[in-house]
């Protein structure tokens, strides 16, 4: 089966989320039942409130034998090398930049293929790209990362934008407008934490 460009990015981007969900679960002792569920929440948490919003039904996830395929590697890799994944205190951020960068390009080119106005399309992208990260957090019992300080969404809003422009106003090639955006947003993300950028605190 010959996989879209937008489709390998979804996969590429399922299993980043999912070696962070997992890789997650590893710090904090989960057994495998654990792990198992914390990578799959992590991978479609995004796409399944995506889907739901636009009334994409079945989710993705449930008709996609090779994103669960995906997920259940993911998974399975991190617990092989659990060892060393300990060691690595900045594969979790650098997984969850990238499953960031991937998931919000998808979110707004579902959006797109919707039919729903640009603004909306970039919010889609943002959702995607944010909201398995925001449940991983969560249950991790972690601060989510969504609503601190650190440049998270907002470099989701930043490469979406970008992308959106690209495409829409200044006919970029679909595919170099993709790949550009999802690499602002990475680089955006990774830099932002080596140099502790934050965003302005709200304040009574």
């Amino acid at each position: 089966m010959q996989l879209s460009f937008i489709q390998v990015l979804e996969l590429l981007g399922t299993f980043a989320f999912a070696v962070s969900g997992a890789t997650a679960a590893i710090n904090k002792s989960y057994d495998v039942i654990g792990l198992l569920s914390l990578a799959f929440i992590t991978a479609i948490g995004g796409g399944t409130v995506r889907d739901l919003l636009i009334g994409a039904t079945p989710v993705a996830w449930m008709t996609d034998g090779i994103s669960n395929t995906a997920i259940i590697a993911a998974a399975i890799i991190a617990a092989m090398f659990f060892s060393y994944v300990k060691k690595l205190t900045r594969l979790l951020s650098t997984f969850d930049a990238i499953g960031l960068g991937l998931f919000t390009i998808t979110g707004i080119d579902k959006g797109l293929a919707a039919g729903l106005p640009l603004p909306i399309c970039v919010a889609l992208g943002v959702i995607t790209g944010t909201f398995g990260g925001l449940l991983r957090d969560v249950i991790c019992g972690e601060q989510p990362i969504l609503f601190t300080r650190e440049i998270y969404a907002a470099a989701s809003l930043a490469g979406g934008i970008l992308y959106v422009v690209a495409d829409r106003y200044y006919g970029a090639s679909g595919d170099i407008a993709q790949s550009i955006s999802i690499a602002v947003i990475v680089v955006i993300r990774l830099v932002s934490l080596r140099h502790n950028w934050q965003l302005p605190r709200m304040r009574t």
